[in-house]
């Protein structure tokens, strides 16, 4: 006989179950800790946060590599007023400049600069290192099939490339 599962509604407020606990912590716990490794990592060894990181990141891998800023804030999951402080960081260590955008006035995009190109291709292979070691080193090819999939049934877009929104310059 077939198992149904039973999808509780927004409205049902009951306690998480132990499975669903153990899911959902799990999956905070694990996000945190990674972070803060991976986030140690290239602190210690490039003086890089790992947010800024990926932002270096995010810009390498744009077409032009320069990035609108509310789609920058998008994919490194920064408030704008976070990015925005962010990139004034990254701008006075030279690693991005800011370049005006031609048909809107208030907008801006952040442009990788080759001192960025540099910071990122040496503390690229430290990242890459970390997050072998630590996340995919315990999973197979399987795990990681599964686990792809489920990030793109919990939101659509989450396992592929970079959030772009529809938002001005």
């Amino acid at each position: 006989m077939p198992t149904t599962t039973t999808v509780p509604t927004p409205a049902d407020s009951s306690a998480l179950d132990e499975r669903e606990l153990r899911a959902w912590r799990g999956l905070l716990r694990v996000h945190a800790s990674l972070s803060k490794a991976l986030d140690a990592d290239l602190d210690r060894e490039h003086g890089l946060p790992l947010t800024s990181y990926e932002v270096l990141l995010y810009l390498a891998e744009a077409e032009g590599e320069k990035m609108r800023m509310c789609d920058l804030a998008s994919s490194v999951i920064l408030s704008r007023s976070g990015l925005t402080r962010l990139v004034d960081r990254l701008e006075r260590d030279g690693l991005l400049v800011r370049e005006s955008c031609a048909s809107d006035a208030r907008g801006a995009f952040a442009k990788l600069t080759p001192a960025g190109h540099e910071k990122l291709a040496a503390a690229r292979a430290t990242h890459l290192a970390g997050v072998r070691s630590l996340f995919l080193a315990h999973l197979d090819a399987d795990e990681l099939e599964v686990l792809a999939s489920v990030w793109e049934r919990v939101l659509p877009g989450a396992a592929g490339a970079a959030a772009v929104d529809d938002c001005a310059c």
